[in-house]
This record gives structure tokens, C-alpha cells and sequence, in this order.
């Protein structure tokens, strides 16, 4: 099957490249033409891990192509994906349409015989209605069915997510798209994957309803991590203990700095103005976005607190930047507010990340990028761990506590057990956790 991609953003690049590895003939289209370039070269702007391999696997196979002529692409397509970003709207939190709407202009001028058009952008219910106006507009007699497919790819895990999906959702308003794709979908059905097949704007909501809904679970269990500190309890075995339950179930009740990345954001803030603009307000959904935005600022008052009140002047060292580990994303990463909160109160920030160090220099002023997590430690005043990257799970502490001034260790992803750094010299501030582990004082009450 001919499939064109429009977008070599990351969903689209994803999704190509996927296809491809399933046997498709997949082109994948941008305007950028360095981008385009690099991608031939089999330079891949995204940090995915596995995702070069496979590029270079399926341009070398005759699978794969890219390419900045999006008419040729298109007409020689049976199934073209909209795979173009939706950020929020400046102004008005609104997801931004203008890209989406500016491709299905063109690929309306470029569609030659019957062609499905999916939607694989994250947008609004009711934008496969005004996508498929605007190709009937544009060429009447164009002969289209437009589908709704939502992304699911979680960064840092994005390929096993599509090969491997909980779900495939697809909304459709014309049967004849039902069969090109399953046919698209096909290989996956040595795995079982599910399908779901439904309209098209039940389809758009349900992309905005499963962020939402692990937005707020995330929120919940950083709330719950703040009545965990205030008496004394654990988050990490509450979180196990509710985690249990089949109905709650254990994903996303890991307590942290808030969410950030390229979808919980924008997603919620969408979802929000969605509610609003249809009479039906999603009250849940705005306190989780209020919540998250405050909880970003709190843990530099959190880091503040443990330097003592007061760290003008001092240096304190940041250890991840990216929203998560395994990827180079800095899209509203909960250390960017961090780091304003503690620069605003007059600290020095030396920063290190092992893939978020470029993009992080065009966000970030007056931060000292190092090239270890060590080098981040000499002479700092505090160390906070931001984004549990793998190789911070199992530092030298004896080689970083050597290394400050001052053995300050904020962990804000309880990478660490209290005792462990406490036995190491730390003066040791968690998420949710008291400085000693309840198993421990049971054995100290005991003894």
C-alpha cells in the first residue's frame, strides 16, 4: 500500500518510519528542506531510541522515502496521514489548527482517485468535519473519506508503542475507509492489537480524554505526596497499595515535579477550551492543569527550603532537564520552571542532561551546562535530580558528596532510599517520603 505522511515532526516520523518497517511503501513530506536533507542522510533530528536503526533499515530496503514534494507524493497515495502539530494558540490556549488546515488545502489540489486522509494530529472534535470541508471546497471532485486516527506513542518508548498498541483507534464517517485501514493496520494483527472502530468525532475525544485522564492521575499523586510529607506517611507505598487494584492499576502514580512533554499540556489546556466552547466545562481538567502549573514552581521552593531558606549566591547543581528520560524533549519540562524559581532567588545553576543539553541552551539563560552528573557536583551547594535518566539511578555518592559543598540531595523522582543517603552523608529531601522509610522505623522501634 501507498501511504504518504505529512509531518516529519515526531508522530509523524514515527509513524512512517513504523509503516514502512510493516511493509508499506511510505513517503514521508516536510517543508524542511534541511530536515528532508538530513533525514536522507539518515540523520534523524529526534532523539527515539531505535528510531535511526530503523530508518536506515527501511530507506536501504526501498520502503522509506522523504521528500518535500508533497503533490506528487499525495497523488500517487491511497492513504495519506496528517501528521502535522497542533500547539496551543498564543493568546488563548486553543489547540492552533492553521497547519493542519493549510495540508488538507493542498493535499485537496493533489489527491488523484479514491484516497483516505487520516488525521493522525491530535485536534479538537469536529476538526475531521472541517477537514473534510475544506477538501470539498477546495476540489469538489476530489473523492475522499476523512478518518480520525489518534496517536498514542509515549516519547522514549514511541516504536514498541506502535508496534505493540494497547489500542488502534479509528474514527470513521464513510464505510469505505474501513477496509484501506485495516488493511494499514494488518501486520498487527499477529499481535492481537485491538481496533476500534468508531465515529469520527468520538474518535478525536478520545485522544484528549486519555491525556486528560493521566494527567490527573499523575496530579492526584502529587497532591497525595504532599499529605504524605505533611503526616508523615510514604507516597511510594500508598502509591502500591492503591496501585493494586485492578480498577486503579499501578502506571502514572509515580510522584514527581509535575508533567510537562508535548501533549499533557497542551492536551488538558485543549481539552479545557473544548468544554468551554461547547457549554460543558471540564472542572477536573482545569484543576489538574492549575495544579500542575503550581506544582512546577513549588519544587524550586522545595529545593530553597533545603539549602536552608535562602540560596542567593549559592550553586546549585540540576540533574536532568528533558519533561522524561529517553528523550531530548524540553517542551514544557518542569526544570525550566525550577531553574527560573531558583535563578529569580539569586542561585547559580549548573545544569547536565544526556540528551536535552542542545535544546535546553535555547530556552534557558545564565545556566552553566556541564558534561557529567559529576562535574555538575563539584563544588555546588545542592544537587536536585530532575529527570531520573538511567544513569542517575546508580551514582558514586561518595564520589558526589566529595565533590560539593555542601551534601544537599533533592531527589524529586525518589530515585533514592532515605537511609541509603543518609548513610552516605546526604542531608536528603524526597517526594512524599520522611527521611526514614516506615520499614525502618518499625525495626527501630522494635530494637
Amino acid at each position: 500500500m501507498k501511504i504518504a505522511v505529512v509531518g516529519s515532526g515526531y508522530v509523524g516520523l514515527v509513524t512512517g518510519v513504523c509503516l514502512a518497517d510493516f511493509g508499506h511503501d511510505v513517503t514521508c513530506i516536510d517543508k524542511d528542506e534541511a530536515k528532508i536533507a538530513a533525514l536522507e542522510e539518515g540523520v534523524v533530528p529526534i532523539y527515539e531510541p531505535g528510531l535511526s536503526e530503523l530508518v536506515k533499515s527501511n530507506v536501504a530496503g526501498g520502503r522509506l522515502s522523504f521528500t518535500t514534494d508533497l503533490a506528487t507524493s499525495v497523488s500517487q497515495a491511497d492513504v495519506v496521514f496528517i501528521a502535522v502539530g497542533t500547539p496551543s494558540r498564543r493568546g488563548d490556549g486553543h489547540a492552533d489548527l492553521s497547519f493542519v488546515y493549510a495540508v488538507a488545502r493542498e493535499v485537496a489540489q493533489a489527491v488523484e482517485g479514491f484516497t483516505v486522509v487520516v488525521t493522525k494530529s491530535t485536534v479538537p472534535v469536529g476538526t475531521g468535519d472541517e477537514v473534510a470541508h475544506i477538501i470539498a471546497s477546495v476540489n469538489p471532485g476530489a473523492d475522499v473519506a476523512v478518518v480520525s486516527n489518534p496517536e498514542f506513542l509515549r516519547e522514549g518508548a514511541a516504536i514498541d508503542d506502535f508496534k505493540r498498541p494497547d489500542r488502534i483507534v479509528i474514527g470513521i464517517d464513510d464505510e469505505r475507509a474501513r477496509e484501506v485501514m485495516t488493511e494499514v493496520y494488518r501486520p498487527l494483527y499477529l499481535n492481537q492489537a485491538p481496533i476500534l472502530f468508531t465515529d469520527r468525532r468520538t474518535s478525536e475525544l478520545i485522544k484528549y480524554a486519555a491525556n486528560a485522564f493521566l494527567a490527573m492521575k499523575i496530579t492526584f499523586i502529587n497532591e497525595v505526596a504532599d499529605l504524605c510529607e505533611a503526616t508523615g506517611a510514604n507516597v511510594q507505598e500508598v502509591a502500591r497499595g492503591i496501585g493494586l487494584d485492578n480498577r486503579i492499576g499501578s502506571k502514572f502514580l509515580h510522584a514527581g515535579p509535575g508533567y510537562g512533554g508535548s501533549c499533557f499540556p497542551k492536551d488538558t489546556t485543549a481539552l479545557v477550551k473544548i468544554g468551554q466552547d461547547h457549554g460543558s466545562p471540564m472542572r477536573l481538567v482545569e484543576t489538574t492543569v492549575s495544579i500542575n502549573e503550581q506544582r512546577k514552581r513549588a519544587m524550586s521552593r522545595k529545593v530553597i527550603a533545603a539549602c536552608g531558606g535562602d540560596v542567593r549566591g549559592r550553586t546549585i547543581g540540576v540533574l536532568g532537564l528533558t519533561f522524561k528520560p529517553n528523550t531530548d524533549d524540553m517542551r514544557e519540562a518542569p526544570a525550566l520552571d525550577i531553574i527560573r524559581g531558583l535563578q529569580d532567588r539569586g542561585a547559580e545553576v549548573v545544569a547536565f542532561d544526556p540528551q536535552g543539553m542542545k535544546a535546553a541552551r535555547e530556552l534557558m539563560d545564565n545556566v552553566r551546562f556541564a558534561e557529567s552528573a559529576y562535574e555538575v557536583a563539584e563544588g555546588a551547594d545542592a544537587v536536585v535530580l530532575v529527570t531520573e535518566w538511567n544513569e542517575f539511578r546508580s551514582l558514586d555518592l561518595e564520589r558526589l558528596r566529595a565533590s560539593m559543598t555542601s551534601p544537599v540531595f533533592v531527589d524529586l523522582r525518589n530515585v533514592y532510599r532515605p537511609h541509603e543517603m543518609l548513610r552516605h552523608g546526604f542531608s536528603y529531601v524526597s517526594i512524599g517520603r520522611s527521611e526514614t522509610e516506615p520499614s525502618e522505623r518499625i525495626t527501630e522501634a522494635a530494637e
